[in-house]
């Protein structure tokens, strides 16, 4: 999995057979983000000139450090990928519009399974487009799976470039949904400001204050008041909106206040989604990247007193793994022919297959 905070490429080795629990995690690798191709992506995020040749350039880039990234897990689990029954590879989202029923992942399934000598299991969303849904997000049938209990009702939040919620609640159907910014305006306001790439543990966000009338002209954007289903990227939350918002506001400000309101907004948007869509939950899981942020878990153990905040590792998933996992699994249940995409979640007229398989 490459997501849209665009740091570098997760890939874990799934075992599906384990005496305990849904699966275990045989090895790891992560290949970090050749600098060249993430700016690239960064890019072709937006209208440039050669988009196609430029796509399809990135494309070639991105097999290649997929197919490195499942050569270096399956060698961390100390099996061939001749072993593997397939790798399931999402590819990296560069345009999302769900309001125009298309969605871009930039992928060379082909090629990877040539590169990496398995076979691929990839274009995961376009299907629930063409059924009338969102097209993500695509991991609450996993995290329903992995994360639920019948007798538990829990809220799973993965951090990624963009945040998404995962609603479990016993006897009623799973649900899901972006709410907002995760790590791409941090990232972005970091690294106008800051040395690096990411505010490592939200360290500079917690030495600024959070400027509340900033954070209102955030807020107010009509995203956040959307009822599910609804799903998001950088096509709607990125440097042209902040700029907008940050113009708006008008007054002066301190870079490292902004940053304190971002990490406020992703905060926030949580807390005020699941207070009206499923106010009681109780225990919020949290994964991905931005579970690695310390000042981020801070606000939100605030913002949703007294529901616990806890990261996946507490429950023996490790943060950076979940997503990843999602896809073996996603990937697993195409290749059986299982529905994976929930119509409580995208909105599509119904359950459907995901996945198309490019063989070994």
């Amino acid at each position: 999995m490459s997501g849209t905070s665009l740091d570098g490429v997760d890939a874990v080795v799934a075992d599906f057979t384990p005496r305990e629990g849904l699966c275990a995690t045989l090895g790891a690798a992560h290949a970090p983000m050749p600098e060249f191709l993430r700016d690239e992506l960064l890019e072709l995020q937006a209208p440039c000139d050669d988009e196609l040749a430029r796509a399809a350039r990135a494309s070639l880039a991105l097999a290649d450090l997929y197919a490195e990234s499942i050569t270096d897990a399956c060698r961390a689990a100390g099996i061939a990928a001749s072993d593997l029954v397939a790798a399931g590879v999402h590819g990296q989202t560069v345009r999302h519009r769900p309001d125009e029923a298309w969605t871009a992942q930039l992928n060379d399934p082909a090629r990877v399974a040539e590169r990496a000598g398995v076979a691929v299991v990839a274009d995961f969303r376009r299907r629930d487009m063409a059924a009338g849904g969102q097209g993500a997000p695509l991991v609450p049938a996993f995290h329903a799976a992995l994360f639920g209990r019948p007798d538990r009702a829990r809220a799973v939040l993965n951090v990624g470039g963009v945040a998404n919620l995962t609603l479990l609640v016993p006897g009623e159907p799973v649900r899901g949904f972006d709410t907002g910014p995760g790590n791409s305006l941090l990232d972005l306001w970091f690294g106008r400001h800051g040395d690096g790439l990411f505010d490592a543990g939200g360290a500079w966000a917690a030495s600024g204050r959070v400027d509340h009338a900033l954070l209102s002209i955030l807020l107010a954007d009509p995203y956040f008041a959307l009822r599910p289903p609804k799903s998001t990227g950088r096509d709607h939350f990125n440097a042209a909106w902040l700029d907008d918002a940050l113009a708006r506001h008008g007054g002066a400000f301190h870079p490292a206040d902004v940053q304190a309101t971002l990490t406020a907004l992703t905060a926030r948007a949580v807390a005020d989604a699941l207070g009206r869509e499923a106010p009681g939950i109780a225990e919020l899981l949290v994964c991905g990247g931005g579970a690695y942020n310390s000042t981020l878990l801070r606000a939100l153990a605030r913002d949703l007193k007294p529901c616990s905040v806890l990261p996946t590792s507490e429950w023996g998933v490790a943060v950076e793994h979940v997503e990843a996992l999602a896809f073996a699994w996603l990937a697993r249940e195409a290749l059986a022919g299982r529905t994976t995409s929930l119509p409580s979640v995208t909105g599509a007229r119904g359950p459907r297959v995901l996945g198309a398989i490019y063989p070994r």
